[in-house]
C-alpha cells in the first residue's frame, strides 16, 4: 500500500493557543471568571426551556436527522402522532403545571409552527414566558454544507414569520441545536443576541461576531428530557432528582458572592405525558422552594451589565 499525505491545510491550525481553537470567546478556568449575582442577591437562575416543534412525516434528513424526526420506514405514524401529542396535549398540561409552580419558561418556536400552533403560542405569552425563534422547522438544520446565503435566507425567513405574527424574539435555539461556522453571525446579522445552542459554560458567555455580540446562556444537555428518558432510559424519579440534584449544588458552588445557570429542556410529547407528570411537578415545586431566580434567557442576559461579562475580555 503507497502512504497517503495529508493536504498541507490540513495541518494547518490558525486559531491554535491558549484556550480553545475558536475567536468567539476567551478561555479561562472557573476561578478567573468575573463574579455577579442575580436580581434579589440570589446564586442561582432557573432556565426552563420548552420547544414548540413541528415535526413532518417526510423529512429529508440532510445533513442527519433532528433527534425528533421520523424513524421506521413512510408512514411512520407511531412517532407522529406521538410528536403530534406535544402541542396538541403535553404542552398544555406543562404549562398548567408551571403556572401551579410560579416559574416561567423560554419557549423556542420554530418558524413554521407559528401560525400552525398560534393558540399554544397565545397560552405561553398570557402565562408569561418569552417566546423565541426555535429556526424555520426540525428539517431545516443549520450546518456548513449550506451556503451562506442558503443559511442567511434560513434566518432571514424565520425572523420574517416571527414579525408576521407581530413577535420580535431576541432569542435564538437552532433545530437540533445544531449550527455551522456562519450561524453566529448570522443570527447576530438578524436581530438576535441571545442564543441555546452552546453550553461551554455555568454563566452566560459572551460570543463576538463580526456582527455583533451573541450572549451564550447556557442550556444542558445532559439533563434534557429526551436524552435522558428516551435515550439512555433513565427512570422520571431518577431525572427530576437530577435536576433538584444540579440545582442545590449550583446554588451551593455560586456561594454568597457569585452566580451559576441552570437551563434544562422539557419536550411537550416527552415530559408531557400522563404518567410522568408527578416527577414534572415534584422538580417544579423543588425548584420554585430552593430559593432560585426563576427567569427566561432574554431576562439572564437583559440582567448581564458590561462589566459582569466576557465582552471586554481579552480573547487571547
Amino acid at each position: 500500500m503507497g502512504s497517503t499525505m495529508l493536504p498541507e491545510e490540513h495541518l494547518i491550525y490558525p486559531h491554535r493557543r491558549r484556550g480553545m481553537d475558536q475567536s468567539l470567546y476567551g478561555w479561562r478556568p472557573v476561578a478567573e471568571r468575573p463574579k455577579g449575582r442575580w436580581p434579589g442577591d440570589r446564586g442561582l437562575a432557573v432556565m426552563i426551556v420548552m420547544p414548540v416543534e413541528w415535526h413532518m412525516l417526510d423529512p429529508s434528513g440532510k445533513p442527519f436527522k433532528h433527534p425528533g424526526a421520523m424513524q421506521t420506514p413512510w408512514p411512520d405514524l407511531r412517532h407522529y402522532t406521538t410528536r403530534d401529542y406535544g402541542p396538541r396535549i403535553g404542552a398544555y398540561r406543562l404549562l398548567r403545571a408551571l403556572k401551579e409552580a410560579g416559574l416561567k419558561a423560554t419557549v423556542p418556536v420554530n418558524g413554521i409552527a407559528l401560525e400552525r400552533y398560534r393558540p399554544l403560542v397565545e397560552a405561553a405569552l398570557e402565562d408569561g414566558h418569552e417566546i423565541a425563534a426555535h429556526g424555520w422547522s426540525t428539517d431545516a438544520i443549520h450546518h456548513s454544507g449550506l451556503s451562506e446565503d442558503e443559511e442567511r435566507a434560513l434566518v432571514g425567513r424565520t425572523r420574517e414569520a416571527f414579525e408576521r405574527a407581530g413577535l420580535t424574539p431576541r432569542t435564538w435555539m437552532s433545530p437540533a441545536r445544531q449550527q455551522s461556522f456562519r450561524t453566529l453571525p448570522l443570527i447576530a446579522e438578524a436581530g438576535f443576541d441571545v442564543c441555546l445552542d452552546w453550553e461551554q459554560d455555568e454563566v452566560p458567555v459572551a460570543m463576538t461576531t463580526d456582527a455583533g455580540v451573541v450572549q451564550a446562556v447556557p442550556l444542558m444537555n445532559e439533563l434534557d428530557d429526551r436524552t435522558l428518558l428516551i435515550d439512555r432510559r433513565q427512570t422520571e424519579d431518577a431525572w427530576a432528582d437530577q435536576v433538584l440534584e444540579a440545582a442545590a449544588f449550583l446554588k451551593a458552588a455560586a456561594g454568597a458572592d457569585d452566580r451559576r445557570v441552570l437551563g434544562f429542556t422539557l419536550t411537550s410529547y416527552v415530559a408531557g405525558q400522563p404518567f410522568r407528570m408527578s416527577a414534572v411537578r415534584r422538580m417544579l415545586a423543588g425548584l420554585a422552594d430552593g430559593g432560585a431566580w426563576s427567569a427566561t434567557a432574554s431576562e439572564i442576559a437583559r440582567c448581564l451589565d458590561s462589566g459582569d461579562t466576557e465582552s471586554k475580555e481579552s480573547k487571547s
